[in-house]
């Protein structure tokens, strides 16, 4: 698979644990923060969950 940068563009303020916790585990908690992961099926799947707090580009 290939590579993304995963970058939040919104906070976690007032949202469910769940999604604090897939923000956490991506390696994300402030906004502008950027990480470039692997893309395998578990990272894509944790990314569609949070999809309106991040920004996901291909590298």
């Amino acid at each position: 698979m290939g590579k993304v940068k995963i970058s939040q563009v919104k906070s976690t303020i007032k949202r469910p644990k769940d999604q604090k916790a897939t923000i956490k585990a991506l390696g994300l908690g402030r906004i502008s923060k950027t990480v470039e992961v692997e893309l395998t099926p578990q990272i894509a799947g944790m990314i569609n969950k949070v999809s309106h707090l991040v920004s996901v580009t291909e590298v």
